[in-house]
């Protein structure tokens, strides 16, 4: 089955998982599948921790309406988990997550760049739609949905911040003028979520134009995608 086909079959719930810690249960399971060094475990890894703290986080109670962030949580890793059974039937990712699966087992490409790339196909293009999914979902609009959208963003910061101290290797390994430093210096969480909330905004207003909506999320996937090309350049 093809990413559009699973996408086809469930627009709003395409992994078809329930609740977040299905969405936990779903990431354990595919990381007890896959090697360490597979580049799309160490991604699976970092979301499945920002995973783990977003449900924590909610149980706590500190989103100010839960149910709309469980859905955008729900929503948001139902596209990832949608690519992963996409890419293993051999039916082909979207365009944002192709250079990462193409990748994975390269030698040359460090773990912080797996994460990374990772973390841009997602944010890059899954992210805006899952607003848009989110606001068909709960019958709102994305303004209703700001809040829990920027607490989201708050722990995915939390997430990058994780991805550079632990993956990226010391200085005495990577010296300050490696260009694997400046190419990850260059890529931005903060940029792509605004990129991200500007495209979901987008989408919503065009969404009864379904030719210009689908023009739109093709560019929008190309866009990721070549980001993550470029994140996962070979260094040896």
């Amino acid at each position: 089955m093809t990413y559009s086909e699973v996408i086809a079959t469930d627009p709003a719930n395409p992994a078809d998982v329930a609740d977040v810690a299905d969405v936990v249960a779903r990431l354990r399971a595919l990381g007890s599948r896959w090697p360490a060094a597979d580049g799309v475990a160490v991604f699976n890894r970092v979301y499945l921790a920002v995973t783990e703290e977003i449900g924590r986080r909610i149980g706590a109670g500190e989103f100010p309406d839960r149910r709309a962030a469980a859905t955008l949580d729900v929503l948001f890793a139902g596209r990832y988990l949608a690519a992963v059974t996409a890419a293993e039937t051999g039916a082909g990712a979207p365009a944002c997550w192709r250079p990462l699966f193409q990748y994975r087992h390269h030698p040359g490409v460090r773990p912080v760049q797996f994460a990374l790339a990772g973390v841009n196909a997602h944010i890059g293009h899954d992210l805006a739609l899952a607003v848009v999914d989110s606001c068909r979902a709960l019958g709102c609009e994305p303004a209703e949905l700001e809040t829990e959208f920027d607490r989201v963003g708050e722990i995915l910061r939390l997430m990058e911040e994780s991805v550079r101290e632990d993956l990226m290797p010391g200085p005495d390994a990577l010296e300050l003028a490696d260009p694997l430093t400046h190419l990850v210096g260059a890529w931005s969480l903060d940029r792509a979520r605004e990129g991200a909330w500007s495209a979901a905004r987008l989408l919503w207003r065009i969404r009864e134009l379904p030719s210009l909506a689908e023009e739109f999320t093709e560019r929008l996937d190309s866009g990721a995608g070549l980001v993550g090309r470029c994140l996962l350049t070979p260094w040896s």
